[in-house]
Order: C-alpha cells, then sequence, then structure tokens
C-alpha cells in the first residue's frame, strides 16, 4: 500500500487506543456539546452494526473458516440477511440477474440522479469478516438511524446500497462480476466462465432461480445519466493507518491490476530413472520462472533499462508501489516419485502506473519465453483480468475528507489533524463502477494491516467511527 499526501503530525496511536478503550464513559467530559454516545447513535453504528458483522462471518459454506464466493449456498443465505437488514432500515429492495442485492430509497427527488453506496458479499477463502461486509453494513446502519429519526425522506436524492455478488474472483477467477455488470463493462461471454467444476456462471445463477441471458445482462447497466457518483467504505487492508495512529482516511485512488496464468508444459517421467541432464522438467523451470518474478518487482529498474516508455516518473512510481504475487501454483499428475509433465501458476501484478504495469507485463514475459526456450519447456501466458487504475473524483473526496473529520472530531472532541489521503494497492468495486460515474472511497483502520485472513480485525470504535462518517456524508445530502 503506498500512500500520498499524508499529513506530518498524528493523533499519537497509543492515546487514540486509550481514549478508544474508554470512549463511552468518558465521551461526555470530552465532548460535552456532542451528547453521549447514545446521541452519536452508538447502538446502532456501533453495537448492532458489530453483532451484524459477526453474524454474517458465521455465514460460511466450509467448517472452521470463512468461504463465501459467488452464488454459493452460504452466499444466498448471506444475501437473505442482508436483504432483511436493508428492509429493517426503509429500504426497497431486490435482487438482479448477476445475484447483487440492492436496497433503494427514492427520497425527496425521484428523478434526481441517484448516490449509490456498495461493497461486496463474497469472500476469500479463509477470509476474515470485515473485508467487505463493513462497507455494506455500515452504509446500511447510516440509513437505519436517518429512518429511525423520521429523516430518511428528506434525502434530495435516491440512495441505493448494492451489496455485490462478486469482487473478489475466487470461484471464477474474474473479478468484479457484479459490479463491472451494473457498470455495463462485464462481457457477455463472461457468463461462460467455468469454475474449477465445469459450472458455467450461467449455470449457477440459473440454479438459484436467476434467468440471465446476454440481452438481459447487456441490458443491467445503470444509465450514467441516472447516477450522480458512488462511495465505498472498506477496511484499509495495509498498516499505514495503524501507524501513523487514525482511524479513517480518504483513497486518492487504486493501483492498476493484471493477473496472469502461466501454464508449463515439459516431459513427464519416472523420479529415479531419468538422469537429471536429459529432463524437461517444468518443475524447475516454474520455479525459475517464480524467482524472476520476484527480483523483476523488486528491482524494476534493472530490468526496465531499455524501455522506451518509461519515464523517470514511471521508473519512480514502479519502485515504491508495484507488487508482484504468486498465489496459486499446480501440478501434473502430482506425485512424489514423477517429473511432473505441467506446472500451471498465477501471478498478480499491481502498480500505480498502467504504463509501468504495461512494460512489467511485457519484459516478464519476454523473459519467460526466454527462460522456457533455454530449458526446452512450453510456456504459455494468459491475461485472465486487467484493470486499469483508477484516480477517485476530487469532490466526492473533498465531501469524504469532510465526513470523516466531523466523525472523529465527534468522537474525540478538537482535533489538530487533517484526515489522511492514502493510495490502495488492493482493488475495489469502485474500480469497476468508475466506468458508469465518478467514485470515492474511505478506508478504515484495520489491525496490523492484516486482510484476507481470519485475523482480520477492526475496532469497534473503528466501526463506529465509519458509520459516523456515512451519515455525515448522508446528511449533506439532505
Amino acid at each position: 500500500m503506498a500512500t500520498a499526501e499524508v499529513p506530518h503530525s498524528y493523533f499519537p496511536f497509543s492515546l487514540f487506543l486509550l481514549l478508544s478503550s474508554t470512549l463511552p464513559s468518558s465521551y461526555s467530559a470530552t465532548a460535552e456539546k456532542e451528547g453521549t454516545p447514545r446521541s452519536l447513535h452508538s447502538e446502532i453504528l456501533r453495537d448492532e452494526a458489530v453483532a451484524r458483522l459477526n453474524e454474517l462471518g458465521k455465514v460460511s459454506d466450509a467448517v472452521g473458516y470463512l468461504e463465501r464466493t459467488f452464488m454459493s449456498p452460504a452466499s444466498v443465505r448471506a444475501g437473505i440477511l442482508i436483504r432483511e437488514w436493508m428492509e429493517d432500515a426503509g429500504l426497497r429492495t431486490w435482487v438482479d440477474s448477476m445475484g447483487n442485492l440492492h436496497g433503494r430509497v427514492e427520497g425527496m427527488n425521484t428523478s434526481a440522479q441517484a448516490l449509490l453506496i456498495g461493497s461486496h458479499m463474497d469472500t476469500v477463502v479463509d477470509a476474515g469478516i470485515f473485508d467487505g461486509s463493513l462497507g455494506i453494513i455500515s452504509a446500511i446502519s447510516a440509513l437505519k438511524v436517518l429512518e429511525s429519526n423520521g429523516k430518511l425522506g428528506e434525502l434530495k436524492r435516491p440512495v441505493e446500497v448494492i451489496a455485490f455478488s462478486d469482487e473478489e474472483g475466487v470461484r471464477f477467477q474474474s473479478t468484479f462480476l457484479g459490479s463491472a455488470a451494473v457498470a455495463g463493462v462485464l462481457p457477455v461471454t463472461a457468463l461462460n466462465i467455468s469454475d474449477k467444476s465445469g459450472v458455467t456462471v450461467q449455470d449457477v445463477l440459473m440454479g438459484n432461480a436467476i434467468e440471465i441471458t446476454e440481452e438481459s445482462l447487456l441490458e443491467m447497466k445503470y444509465d450514467p445519466a441516472s447516477v450522480w457518483g458512488y462511495v465505498e467504505l472498506h477496511i484499509e487492508q495495509g498498516p499505514v493507518l495503524e501507524w501513523i495512529g487514525f482511524p479513517l482516511a480518504v483513497v486518492k485512488g487504486i493501483a492498476g491490476q493484471t493477473r496472469l496464468k502461466v501454464t508449463v508444459r515439459g516431459s513427464q517421467g519416472h523420479a529415479g530413472t531419468v538422469p537429471m541432464s536429459m529432463r524437461r522438467d517444468p518443475m524447475a523451470a516454474a520455479a525459475e520462472l517464480i524467482v524472476l518474478l520476484e527480483g523483476l518487482c523488486k528491482r524494476p529498474r534493472e530490468f526496465l533499462l531499455d524501455c522506451g516508455n518509461c519515464n523517470e516518473y514511471t521508473l519512480e512510481s514502479l519502485s515504491t508501489s508495484l507488487v508482484c504475487t504468486v498465489g496459486e501454483i499446480s501440478t501434473w499428475p502430482s506425485a512424489s516419485n514423477v517429473i511432473p509433465g505441467q506446472v500451471t501458476f498465477t501471478v498478480d501484478l499491481r502498480a500505480i502506473d498502467d504504463v509501468g504495469r504495461e512494460a512489467v507485463v511485457y519484459e516478464l514475459s519476454n523473459q519467460i519465453y526466454k527462460i522456457c526456450d533455454r530449458r526446452s519447456v512450453s510456456c504459455i501466458i494468459e491475461r485472465k483480468h486487467d484493470a486499469n487504475a483508477v484516480i477517485c473524483d476530487q469532490e466526492l473526496s473533498t465531501r469524504l475528507q469532510s465526513a470523516a473529520y466531523t466523525a472523529v472530531h465527534r468522537m474525540m472532541g478538537e482535533i489538530h489533524e487533517e484526515v489522511p489521503v492514502l493510495m490502495s494497492g488492493a482493488g475495489h468495486d469502485a474500480m469497476a463502477i468508475s466506468h458508469l460515474t465518478k467514485v470515492g472511497m474511505l478506508f478504515v483502520r484495520c489491525r496490523g494491516g492484516i486482510s484476507h485472513s481470519p485475523e482480520e480485525h477492526v475496532l469497534d470504535d473503528d466501526v463506529w467511527a465509519a458509520g459516523i462518517a456515512l451519515l455525515s456524508f448522508l446528511e449533506s445530502h439532505m
């Protein structure tokens, strides 16, 4: 996670934790004008929101860990829960042709452009309970506060919360299925993508009584003229906010991504009878390729000396933001006494600068083919996913920064620090929705920067701060 425009001084983290842990008992003394925690709706924005996050975190397809993939039984059960919570907040609900769950209030002017707020309800394997879910629950909670105060109908524009069915891309290795459909950038060929069992996206939807065709997929796209903007609240998934001691940050932009699938084929044989000098071993070749990737991503300048499109800005950006990961590797036939015939591995490559990212992919591909030729094995490189970097809208970011400041001020009393501004190395649904409308994002601090893990954790009071920030943002639309 790279940072940008981070203020130089911050509320000390240790002191923030101390105040956070004692906030309910000390609150009225430090923020008398704002009132008690109850006046900041802690029962909805903190207590109920945390309870719902924990409840949703128990809805899993696996025993012993959290896993919810696109339109799995657990995802369907999670959708039922979220729909109940949306309706509890006074929202009209429906499920679209890609399994996204919507909750909408029309406000005072039904013909005005709508504000969309969303995040995803799917998870990775062995996930934490906050990734994606926090953005959905916090939005619902903020709207519930307005509903409970009789002010939901005073919104000057429609507000729609969307729980996207797939962002992680675990099941079909294709991210943003839900949000890309809403944005109108999901190709109709995506319906024919198969999971590891050979089941297609269309099969899964039809198995859940959702009749989707190529025509209905194209019809899902929202009219850009009907949308005012999109806001997403998400855990940071990095350590910066914890390090600087602030619960919230505004996101300046999101790194671009490329996902590759590399297949290396050699000569399968007996582990005990084929001499080392005569082997065409795809496993050894894959190991060299993976080490090559690590070196390229740690030292991009050394590999891109002849890059005609790479100016100093691009090279410097790569040096600070480029990250590369091999997260999955498989072999065939995968037996201890057999030289593999085939090895397949994935590459996840991210950078803030799109030109630099393309240069890295180009150089990596060239080096892979050279190594494979030298080792007398074949290599196939497939681009499975591409997403350009996204810069968040300045107007939305300014409003969100003000809302975040208001939230921390209401909770803490007088503060002198600015709300930090960060870049996101992780992908979010906002990337897909940016093709439809302007986007803005808020980050919420998470312990140790840990995400995609059961160790993922957000303080209860940081959940509260997130809810107050969204409530403040919504109140600016009244």
